[in-house]
């Protein structure tokens, strides 16, 4: 019966652990929905795209990201999509976009996916797409990557061990014909900006326009 209470009513909030709420106010508002602010990643890797970040990848921050990431806490995709949700429009530019905006996530690696038994990042940016369609911007999500090869685990990498880790592992869309206008990448976190880069990448190559990217927290110092 405690488990199943635990269920119904989280025991403890993702972010510092208070009782009996899924988040509290406090780690919510480390999570903001409003606004993002410009990161640029030292050295920052050619061929990013202008990146916006919801939050700092620190403390409370940090906590629910992880939670939900590797810790199957799935219902923190809506206030993590409503952080990332901010991002996207400050990725998007401050003109409206013509047509549909697509949202671009970053693929989990099968075996991470496999693992977690989801892949978080397009978990958060279905979230982030609800939030601002609900809000009347035309959005959708477009799971237009896909890895074409295995990579090595990125921790404990730096910079330049991640972008060649990551040099050539994900392929764009197939056919041309089927690009849409233009899009954004989005992701769960950036710390070198190897990872978007590469994205990037592989997205131009098919011919589609990247606007830019939107990521819910950013390493500090970034």
């Amino acid at each position: 019966m405690r488990e199943l209470g635990g269920l119904v009513l989280p025991a403890e909030c993702a972010g510092c652990g208070a009782a009996r709420t899924p988040l509290c106010a406090q780690c919510r508002a480390a999570l903001p929905a409003g606004g993002a602010r410009r990161v640029r990643p030292r050295p920052e890797p050619p061929g990013l795209p202008p990146v916006y970040a919801a939050a700092v990848f620190a403390d409370r921050a940090r906590a629910v990201l992880l939670a939900h990431k590797e810790r199957g806490a799935l219902g923190l995709a809506g206030p993590l999509g409503a952080a990332l949700a901010g991002a996207v429009r400050a990725a998007a530019g401050p003109g409206p976009v013509a047509g549909v905006l697509h949202l671009v996530p970053v693929p989990s690696a099968a075996a991470a996916r496999a693992r977690r038994g989801h892949d978080p990042v397009r978990r958060t940016a279905r979230s982030a797409a609800a939030r601002l369609r609900a809000r009347g911007m035309p959005v959708r999500v477009w799971c237009a990557l896909r890895h074409r090869r295995r990579v090595a685990d990125q921790a404990g990498l730096d910079a330049l061990a991640r972008a060649e880790n990551l040099r050539g592992a994900l392929a764009g869309p197939r056919g041309r014909s089927a690009l849409p206008g233009p899009l954004v990448l989005v992701d769960d976190l950036i710390t070198t900006g190897a990872t978007l880069a590469e994205a990037a990448r592989a997205v131009r190559e098919s011919g589609a326009t990247v606007l830019g990217a939107a990521v819910v927290a950013s390493v500090p110092g970034s």
